[in-house]
């Protein structure tokens, strides 16, 4: 069988079609070289797929991807249990030592370490419980002192209404001595024996017993007045005391500061009764009742701080017997006062 050599070359024969730029044809094909941009091989090296690392990579002729992916958590993410101070400090680092703008002496303030946020348990209900035992002392005091002017009320309404009563006391003057003797007593004991006066029930009976000799006294001197002069004089005393009290109460004006000043006012009002003794003259009288009145006034403003427990000076609410001791000898003398200033101004 003949074949066409012009289609089939024969091997090692040279064809002039194929003489041309590209020199000599290769053996045994009969087409012009390869075009190396349609296809992979030729003299150059295929492309590398880029992968990552642990994966397949592709082979000759593929397109790199698309690469399996990781499962990934979704939200809600895993929290780790984290310590909430103090914290730690790698080498290097600076550690911080508190808030830089708070003031030495604030609660916040630790130094050398970061505050803490329990430190708001020192404010948490200790506030709370302190209002609530200082108003539970206040009521007390006051329940106490109104049971010793009540008993005093009645000595003077019994000494200055009834006749047979206040011709006996005018009588027989030694009863006053013997009381204020009692009262004496009885003061020094409350006010110089602490473990005493709180210690229940003998700071109660020591109480009753100033008390009913107080107002025995309160009412033989009520009882040398005219009627009308002792309810003009309570009437008085009730509305100082009142007013005093309540504003005491609602003042930011700290009068326990004055303390001590009253005090030293205190020796010269002595000083000037005993004036008072020698040099009897109505003039003198009544200023020296006016200045003991404006005294104990401001006395009582001072005692009824004394209670609140907010101000520069303050009593321990285990001193409701000393508290009410002071109130009420204030608003006794505040009464005897005013009752020397309105007897002497009627005569």
């Amino acid at each position: 069988m003949s074949q066409d050599k012009s289609r089939f070359p024969i091997m090692g024969e040279s064809n002039p079609l194929h003489n041309n730029v590209y020199g000599p044809t290769q053996p045994g094909f009969g087409m012009p070289p390869p075009n190396y941009s349609q296809g992979p091989g030729g003299p150059y090296p295929p492309q590398a797929g880029y992968g990552q690392p642990g994966f397949a990579q592709p082979g000759p002729g593929f397109a790199p991807g698309p690469y399996p992916q990781m499962p990934y958590p979704q939200m809600p993410y895993p929290q780790g249990p984290y310590n909430q101070g103090p914290y730690q400090h790698g080498p290097g680092q600076p550690a911080f030592h508190g808030d830089p703008m708070a003031p030495a002496g604030s609660p916040g303030y630790h130094g050398d370490v970061p505050p803490s946020y329990y430190d708001n348990e020192e404010f948490a209900g200790s506030g709370l419980e302190d209002k609530n035992i200082r108003q539970a002392f206040i009521r007390k005091v006051f329940s106490v002192l109104t049971v010793q002017l009540l008993v005093t009320c009645s000595f003077v309404s019994i000494f200055t209404f009834v006749d047979d009563a206040k011709l006996f006391v005018q009588r027989n003057r030694w009863t006053y001595y013997v009381s204020y003797a009692v009262f004496f007593v009885s003061l020094i004991t409350i006010s110089c024996c602490g473990d005493f006066r709180r210690k229940h029930p003998w700071n109660l009976v020591a109480l009753s017993i100033l008390t009913l000799s107080m107002s025995y006294m309160v009412g033989m001197i009520a009882s040398f007045y005219n009627t009308e002069t002792v309810i003009i004089a309570v009437g008085i005393t009730t509305v100082v005391c009142f007013t005093v009290v309540l504003f005491s109460l609602q003042s930011k004006y700290d009068f326990t500061s004055c303390r001590g000043v009253l005090f030293v006012c205190l020796i010269v009002l002595l000083v000037f009764s005993i004036l008072c003794i020698f040099i009897r003259n109505k003039i003198l009288d009544l200023v020296y009742a006016s200045l003991g009145a404006l005294l104990f006034t401001c006395f009582l403003a001072v005692d009824t701080q004394l209670l609140l427990g907010n101000k520069q000076l303050a009593l321990s609410p285990e001193e409701y017997i000393f508290a009410s001791l002071n109130l009420y000898t204030d608003i006794i003398n505040i009464f005897l006062y005013i009752l020397a200033i309105v007897g002497r101004s009627r005569e």
